[in-house]
């Protein structure tokens, strides 16, 4: 019965309703228990004195019980999930209604707060996003509290899901940071190598948060990738290395000529005009060989970049083919292209397979036998074959080969064709001309493609080199 009533006027069980009315009315009680046993009061009078006094604490104390319970509703329901002004209760005790308006304030107050807060949060959140470097918040354990855009996209979307030394596994950096997050340094500056995603040279700086930082944040770490700078310094390197290398010959070709030309050729006309000649084709031979160097420098700068475009291979090959007839014709030589039925679209830089396709054509041509023809075919291929020195793009790919009818190549020399400034020793006895870079900036463009390039060589059917690409999807894509 109870229990019924209990839960018809809205009360919960911890209330303790009974025990405040039973608590208040036991001082009363123990005074009318004495004047009943010293007669001084009817017994019977009493009891119902007594029960005057219940209903009077229960009269008074029931408002203000049920109204203290509604309050703890409202504010547990602000806790949760939020109030609207629909939700706002309505109370007749003075005490509560004042203790509701306090309730009330300090949710609005509180409330205001959450919003700037929220709002900053957002903006912070855009500004470190927006910094091309990544950067992490670590807690006293190592654990990684927050990172932005650059970070994730580095290391890994689940970045936060865990400890700095699962991130970065070098022990160097590992002593690092704990250093600073045993606060026996400030800060800490160093340089460390990963091996995952891609082999990288970092640069590490870890700070101190200030005392005043909130949460459970202790230290900032910043990330510098010096790899791609150390790269174009090593390019760099190379590039004064192989040209100052490659250039001394022709330059002291020129040297001697025009030493000549000022001295006992000085007024020897024939000896001019055929000195001057040589002195042109050596000049175009390093300006060729600058423009390679550099190309090939600019390719290698950007290898880790692969191409996002969809791009015709048929087209490009016609072009090519096209563009490269009045050589042929030159030579007395034919180009023809084949074509499987619906080739399929290729992920690439059109630019870059163009450049490769006239490299090959062009060599196809040089090093052909007169009269006879360049054969450029474009096939679609299930696969790339695979490779092990390049990264190979899985799935379907299209194949673009050239093909000439020339001398057989022995299988050491193919291997070595791609090296840089290499050429056979025939050609160079034939007097045809060429910087031996062709074929290695082909090697970096299709390695920056994630593709392949194969030659084969036979005396029945000549050269042919191929080249294969990855095909555009929007999975790829």
């Amino acid at each position: 019965m109870f229990e019924k009533s209990r839960k018809s006027l809205g009360f919960e069980k911890n209330t303790q309703f009974v025990e405040r009315i039973l608590f208040l009315s036991f001082p009363t009680a123990l005074v009318f228990v004495v004047l009943a046993a010293f007669n001084l009061v009817d017994p019977v009078l009493a009891v119902i004195s007594l029960a005057a006094v219940v209903a009077f604490n229960i009269v008074l104390l029931f408002p203000l019980t049920f109204e203290l319970q509604q309050i703890k509703r409202y504010v547990a329901k602000i806790a949760s999930e939020g109030v609207s002004d629909e939700d706002l209760i309505a109370l007749s005790e003075e005490e509560t209604k004042e203790l509701i308006a306090a309730i009330n304030n300090m949710h609005h107050f509180w409330a205001q707060k959450a919003d700037v807060l929220e709002a900053q949060t957002i903006s912070d959140t855009a500004v470190l996003d927006s910094l091309p470097d990544p950067i992490m918040v670590i807690d006293r354990a190592g654990n990684i509290l927050g990172a932005n855009l650059a970070a994730r996209n580095s290391f890994g979307e689940k970045i936060t899901d865990k400890n700095i030394d699962k991130v970065f596994p070098s022990h160097s950096f590992v002593k690092a940071v704990s250093r600073v997050l045993k606060k026996e340094s400030v800060s800490e500056n160093l340089i460390f190598y990963v091996e995952e995603p891609i082999d990288q040279k970092l640069y590490a700086h870890i700070k101190q948060l200030p005392w005043i930082s909130k949460g459970k944040a202790v230290a900032v770490i910043s990330i510098y990738d010096l790899t791609k700078s150390l790269k174009i310094e090593k390019m760099q390197s190379d590039f004064v290395a192989n040209a100052s290398h490659e250039l001394r010959t022709p330059l002291s070709v020129i040297s001697g000529f025009v030493e000549t030309l000022q001295t006992s050729a000085k007024d020897d006309e024939v000896a001019r005009e055929s000195f001057l000649k040589i002195i042109a084709e050596q000049t175009e031979y390093m300006s060729n060989l600058i423009e390679n160097l550099l190309s090939l420098s600019r390719i290698e700068l950007n290898q880790n970049e692969h191409p996002q475009d969809e791009v015709n291979a048929v087209d490009i090959v016609e072009n090519v083919a096209k563009s490269m007839k009045i050589k042929a014709q030159n030579n007395n030589m034919k180009i023809r292209v084949h074509k499987d039925k619906n080739v399929a679209t290729i992920r690439a830089d059109a630019q870059q397979i163009k450049q490769v396709v006239q490299n090959l054509t062009d060599n196809a041509i040089k090093y052909g036998t007169t009269g006879t023809e360049v054969t450029l075919r474009v096939d679609n291929v299930e696969k790339i074959p695979t490779s092990t020195t390049m990264k190979i793009a899985d799935g379907p790919a299209v194949a673009i080969s050239v093909n000439n009818k020339g001398p057989k190549i022995s299988p050491e020399k193919l291997a070595r064709l791609t090296e840089r400034f290499y050429r056979l020793q025939e050609h160079k006895d034939q007097n045809i001309k060429g910087t031996g870079l062709g074929l290695a900036i082909a090697k970096h463009i299709i390695i920056r493609h994630q593709g392949n390039i194969t030659v084969n060589s036979n005396g029945y059917n000549g050269t042919t080199f191929t080249i294969y690409l990855p095909v555009f999807t929007k999975e790829n894509n």
